[in-house]
Parts: structure tokens; C-alpha cells; sequence
């Protein structure tokens, strides 16, 4: 007679571990339960540690994708990638913190490193995320679009990168760089084809630790409520959410914007009309990197395809942010530091900067 093996014959206790926390989420429809911010924080953490095998790992991500993460697992999850992940800091400076799908853009072209850098030539201290193409979209990146203007972020160690950000005012986590951990789920995220729950995750995670407001982009409505709960529960109090272009934080040209504000306790919707203040028209269809850097620095200097969008976008995000105390203030503000030169002057001078760090 032979005997069925043991149970967890082969796993080691963290895998037997993962795979009770597994269960609660992948019972099945009328059986699953939703993990706990503490069970969803130790799950994140057994992944970026390597401690569950690649099968648990898939399991586990698509089982979260058909299910949908709840406010409180994201909040845990949020909680694993602050303990595990690298930390940049600014001290004395609130950081704006923008959150947009790690996969990129394909359909139309990417303003928000070109804000990002408008936003530290006006004083501001910016901080952005992201790594390579990756599924399922691989789209552009914020690091091929900055490098591609002349700021080549990927070899910079976590030292550098937090001192331009305190001397700058700009800093890019470079996902592959500073956080191997991460990208290490990246191989299992194209194998099951579909956007996991740490695709949402990436939309609301900031490595940066003290003051800051994190502004976060989406697309379909329960993703903003998930996120705004789940930031909520991980003790963020000054958040904006952005309906913009492909999930990012872009605001469109060519329609109105819905955006909400939550400070002190209490959500603020504002919808932005473009229209309304003079600006109008389609968006600018994403070719080539290229391409892109050609329109990118001709609309850092007042010109081109992009500048329309540059200069909405600005302006819009200094009122956001409040360094200006109106939108016609903003977009005024945003018209001088393009038209005087002073943003092409500042990529200059941290693009030299830049290259003597690499």
C-alpha cells in the first residue's frame, strides 16, 4: 500500500506559509477571503524575498487579478515595497510624487517628464518611478523619455540620485537599479499576461519617505476608489488622482480631465476644461523615441507639436500642486519659465551635472 505524501511534502515552512496566505485568495469565488493589511504586507514581503516559488508567485498574482485586490491588501503590499524598497528623502522640501503604470505609453506621447522638469525649474522637488519595458503594454518609459533629453538616470546608485534630488529638485527611481527585488516578478508578470495586482500597487507607491504630496493616475473609476482607500489606510494624507492619458497623470487636451483631491481629511473633484482657457485639440499620437525628444525639446522652448500640451499641463500642475494660488496664475507662470528659457537652461545645467556623476 502506498501512502499519499505528506502535506507541504517538498515546500519549506515559508513556502507551506505562502501558500495558507495563497488559499485565502484563491478559494475560488464564494470561498476566497480577502488577506489582511498585516497577511497581504507578509505575502509582498515572501515575493520580493524570494521565498515563494515561481508556480506560487503566478498563482498568486493572477488569483489577486480575477479576484481584484481589496483597500487593505493594497495598503499591505504598499507597506512591503516601503520596508523592502530603496528610500530617497528631502529634507525641508515636500516632495510631489507622481505614480503612473510602470509599462509605459504606446498611443500617444508622454508630457510628464517634460512637467516634471518645468516643475523643478520652477523650485519644485519632483520625484518619479518607473524601470524598462515591461509587460503587458511595454510602452515607453520615463527613463528611456528622460535619457532621451539628455538625463540618463539607469546607472546612478541611490546616493546620487538622492542628491540630485535635494540639490536639483528631480530624482528618478529607476526600478531595475534601485529596486532588483521588484524587478525580479517582472518575468512572472509576462508569463500569466495580464496586469497584476502589483500593477495597481505601482500606481500609488512613492520611495520617497517624509513630506510629500503623491499624485497618482488611472483609468477605470474602482481603481481610483481602491486607491484612494488603500493610500488612506497606509497613512497618506495628501494625495491627487488624475483620470489621464493611458492611466498616467497627462491631462488631455482634447476633452475635459476629472481629478480629486483629498487633504485634510476631506475629497475635493475638480474637473479641468482645457477648452475653457484656450486650449484645444487632438493628442499627439507616441511614434518613436526620437521623434519625441525632437518635439519634447522644441516645446521645453515654446515650440512644436507638444507645446500646447507642455503649457497645459504646467500650468495646471503648479495651481495643483499650489505654487500658484490659481489656475490663470499657473498657466501664466508656466508660459514665463518657457518663453524666458529658463527650463532649457535648468536641463542643461542637470544634464552636466548628471554626466559627471555616471
Amino acid at each position: 500500500m502506498t501512502l499519499a505524501p505528506e502535506r507541504g511534502s517538498g515546500l519549506n515552512p515559508a513556502q507551506l506559509r505562502f501558500r495558507d496566505l495563497l488559499g485565502k485568495v484563491g478559494s475560488g469565488e464564494h470561498t476566497s477571503s480577502g488577506l489582511s493589511e498585516a497577511e497581504a504586507e507578509e505575502a509582498m514581503n515572501s515575493m520580493l524575498q524570494g521565498l515563494a516559488t515561481n508556480a506560487q508567485l503566478g498563482a498568486f498574482l493572477i488569483a489577486h487579478r480575477i479576484r481584484r485586490p481589496e483597500p487593505q491588501e493594497l495598503s499591505g503590499m504598499l507597506r512591503s515595497y516601503r520596508s523592502q524598497g530603496p528610500v530617497l528623502r528631502s529634507p525641508g522640501k515636500k516632495a510631489l510624487c507622481f505614480g503612473v503604470p510602470y509599462d509605459g505609453r504606446n498611443r500617444s506621447a508622454p508630457i510628464l517628464p517634460l512637467v516634471a522638469v518645468g516643475l523643478a525649474a520652477a523650485g519644485e522637488t519632483v520625484v518619479l518611478t518607473g524601470g524598462n519595458p515591461m509587460p503587458v503594454k511595454w510602452g515607453v518609459t520615463n527613463a528611456e523619455l528622460l535619457a532621451a533629453i539628455g538625463l540618463e538616470w539607469r546607472h546612478l546608485n541611490l546616493q546620487q540620485v538622492e542628491l540630485l534630488l535635494q540639490q536639483k529638485g528631480l530624482a528618478l527611481c529607476y526600478q531595475p537599479m534601485l529596486f532588483p527585488a521588484a524587478e525580479k516578478l517582472i518575468p512572472v508578470r509576462d508569463e500569466i499576461g495580464k496586469r497584476p495586482p502589483v500593477a495597481s500597487l505601482e500606481l500609488i507607491y512613492t520611495p520617497h519617505q517624509g513630506e510629500h504630496l503623491l499624485i497618482s493616475g488611472y483609468v477605470h473609476p474602482p481603481t481610483e476608489t481602491r486607491a484612494i482607500a488603500a493610500m488612506q489606510l497606509a497613512g497618506e494624507t495628501d494625495l491627487i488622482t488624475v483620470k489621464g492619458l493611458e492611466g498616467s497623470t497627462d491631462l488631455p487636451l482634447s476633452r475635459a480631465c476629472i481629478t480629486a483631491c483629498y487633504r485634510q481629511g476631506e475629497l475635493q473633484r475638480t474637473i479641468l476644461h482645457p477648452r475653457d482657457h484656450g486650449f484645444n485639440g487632438p493628442e499627439i499620437a507616441w511614434q518613436n523615441l526620437e521623434n519625441w525628444a525632437n518635439q519634447a525639446i522644441a516645446a521645453l522652448g515654446g515650440t512644436g507639436d507638444l507645446a500646447a500640451s507642455l503649457h497645459w499641463n504646467l500650468g495646471s500642475w503648479l495651481w495643483l500642486v499650489g505654487s500658484n494660488k490659481t489656475l490663470k496664475g499657473g498657466l501664466d507662470q508656466a508660459k514665463d519659465l518657457i518663453e524666458s528659457g529658463k527650463i532649457l537652461r535648468w536641463l542643461a545645467e542637470l544634464e552636466q551635472t548628471i554626466k559627471e556623476l555616471n
